[in-house]
């Protein structure tokens, strides 16, 4: 009687579940966002948001929660309900605070279940306009001949571009110091005032310096070059085997959200990026449309996540 009971209430449970993800959504839907106002991360959400809000025919709120790697924004989504209505703006970073993070008040991979990518964005190796160094290869020429004296600017340790230009190091086999800043506009002016040699970070806030002829592009360090810099290699082109990396970002949702749920937020999120209007929002950062499935989302996020765990380690970066 028992065993009956148990029957009838799992049968009884399905067609509503089934049925729930039919009616989705039927209320506002909430993306949290780990980043400031204003930035790309958070002009990526909103503009992917808008259309999907007319798609799905309900309101879509960005909620921005920037702090601590993007784990304040991470705890707030792991703590909602896993029935579509919160996601979460991951990306690159995400896979790095896994990476570098002792303890983490989640698992990433097992938290979150991945919707669709967004956007990929480029990284690149600049040097001072005008300085000793024309191309990629004559930057390694001169760390070859000169161990210990080249200096490689980034953003924060643990960013993507410092982690990318560790990797850059490891690739390369040189004798180089990544040198940390505070962010991209220190970076710039270290470059300029000549205290160091080289910087790698992401291409859209640099764009400007190369317009002005203040800084070069030596490599981006990608697959394939980026479309606003066609002449620009990529750094496997200059002959940097083993050096592949790139920003991405994406949506995710709680684990345990229905799959017939993410399979119409994936919908929504690629005819968005279909939608000239959203692309042109996102080429005006240089960002370039990836739409994708859940399953290379989840390809891309841990596959980012074991690359720079590997990285990490093999530059001995302490982990926090």
């Amino acid at each position: 009687m028992q065993r009956r009971s148990f029957l009838t209430l799992a049968a009884a449970a399905a067609p509503w579940s089934a049925a729930q993800a039919q009616g989705f959504p039927s209320k506002p839907i909430r993306i949290v966002v780990p980043n400031a106002p204003g930035g790309a991360a958070d002009i990526t959400a909103r503009a992917v948001g808008e259309h999907m809000a007319r798609t799905l025919g309900q309101p879509v709120i960005i909620d921005n929660k920037p702090g601590a790697g993007g784990v304040v924004a991470g705890q707030n989504v792991t703590s909602a309900a896993p029935d579509g209505y919160t996601l979460l703006l991951i990306s690159s970073g995400t896979a790095v605070s896994q990476a570098l993070f002792k303890s983490l008040p989640f698992d990433t991979l097992k938290a979150f279940a991945p919707v669709a990518p967004l956007a990929t964005f480029d990284l690149v190796i600049v040097s001072k306009e005008g300085g000793a160094f024309k191309t990629l290869g004559d930057l390694i020429e001169y760390g070859r001949k000169n161990p210990g004296k080249l200096n490689i600017g980034t953003p924060n340790i643990g960013t993507t571009q410092h982690l990318a230009a560790e990797l850059f190091k490891s690739a390369t086999g040189l004798d180089l110091q990544v040198v940390p800043f505070k962010g991209t506009p220190e970076v710039v002016t270290a470059i300029r005032g000549d205290q160091i040699q080289a910087g790698l970070d992401i291409l859209s806030p640099l764009l400007p310096q190369f317009q002005s002829k203040a800084l070069r592009p030596l490599a981006v360090t990608g697959a394939k070059r980026s479309p606003v810099l066609p002449d620009v290699p990529t750094a496997q082109e200059a002959g940097v085997k083993g050096l592949n990396a790139t920003s991405w970002n994406g949506l995710a949702v709680p684990a345990g959200t229905p799959a017939p749920v993410i399979e119409r937020l994936n919908r929504a999120v690629n005819a968005a990026l279909a939608d000239a209007g959203v692309r042109q929002k996102l080429d005006a950062l240089n960002l370039e449309p990836h739409p994708g499935t859940p399953a290379q989302a989840r390809e891309l996020l841990s596959g980012d996540i074991q690359r720079w765990s590997e990285v990490i380690a093999k530059a001995k970066i302490e982990r926090k």
